[in-house]
């Protein structure tokens, strides 16, 4: 016979190489035997398989993060624009601990949801103008430094204007101009 190759393994030994079993080979196109054919088409099916369940899974996705573009039955609902009512421009004088002159010019708007409430503030007109003269002259220059300062007057405002006009409300006082002189 012929001598067997020695060849060393990872543990440093020396061993001989397996003899090849010369009786049991198939002389098949692959070379491979007939146990090995059913391993293969069961691999093959498997990835066909996970192929399937990951598209199905992606298109799902897809579908919902995209939506569908059929109509689903849910309505838009389009909001109206808000109404503006706009006061006359008024100027006070401001109270002083100096006794020198100060002035307050504002020209406001007022908005709400609808005409119906721009009704109710013509109608109480004279009113809400007397409330906004009798608050604005008992400020100070002071009281209206920075934006938290106008922002408690354009609250303070709000809540006078939807006393003088009950049961309507206004949504916000937007001014237009604000000086202090």
């Amino acid at each position: 016979m012929f001598a067997v190759p020695q060849y060393w393994n990872p543990n440093g030994m020396a061993t001989e190489a397996a003899q090849p079993d010369f009786e049991n080979i198939d002389a098949g196109a692959d070379g491979a035997s007939e146990e090995e054919k059913p391993k293969g088409k069961r691999k093959l099916l498997i990835m066909v398989a996970a192929a399937v369940l990951v598209l199905a899974l992606a298109g799902g996705g897809a579908y919902m993060f995209l939506g569908s573009s059929a109509d689903d039955g849910t309505e838009v609902v389009v909001k109206d624009p808000p109404v503006f009512f706009e006061l006359p421009e008024m100027t006070v004088n401001l109270s002083s601990v100096d006794q020198r002159p100060q002035f307050l010019r504002v020209q406001i708007a007022l908005e709400m949801k609808d005409e119906e409430t721009s009704e109710a503030v013509q109608l109480v007109l004279p009113r809400v103008l007397d409330a906004f003269q009798v608050y604005l002259r008992e400020l100070r220059s002071t009281d209206l430094e920075g934006s938290a300062g106008i922002y408690r007057l354009k609250e303070e405002l709000v809540r006078r204007v939807n006393l003088a006009i009950h049961p309507a409300e206004i949504d916000n006082v937007v001014f237009k101009e604000i000086i202090v002189q």
